[in-house]
């Protein structure tokens, strides 16, 4: 009996394990597109704002993570799924446009399971900073 609970304890930590390296590995093709379409420094200060073309896959989901400055979007096309922290989750639709809040932490994805979703989105940051910072 122990002999089989052993074997039973290894392979669900083998699975765990092979679960968590997925997580982690980069995934190609990547499933979030950004592509940087302005950057304009912000006069006088330490602020740079740059405009991207977000390209999210269908039924993606992001796990969470936050922007180190203001986002401010428009879905151009698609349906964009957003659930912050501690808020309901909401779906914004073609022409609806959002914005996050400093360092708000979030999931994001495609609330589509067969089209693309596509954003034109704005980051206020820190000149130097990422655009996106994963959370553990």
């Amino acid at each position: 009996m122990l002999k089989k609970s052993l074997v039973v304890a290894t392979l669900a930590a083998l699975a765990l394990g092979g679960v968590a390296l997925a997580q982690n590995a980069p995934v190609s093709p990547s499933p979030v597109k950004r592509t940087i379409v302005g950057k304009v420094e912000v006069p006088g200060s330490k602020y740079e704002t740059i405009t991207a073309i977000v390209e999210i896959a269908p039924g993606f989901k992001a796990g969470r993570h936050f922007h180190p400055g203001l986002v401010f979007a428009q879905v151009t096309e698609g349906e964009f799924w957003l659930a912050p922290d501690a808020q309901p989750e909401k779906v914004y639709k073609n022409g609806e446009t959002l914005s996050l809040s400093e360092k708000l932490i979030h999931n994001e994805g495609n609330a589509s399971s067969d089209k693309w979703v596509k954003l034109v989105a704005t980051y206020v940051v820190e000149k130097g900073q990422p655009l996106v910072q994963p959370v553990k």
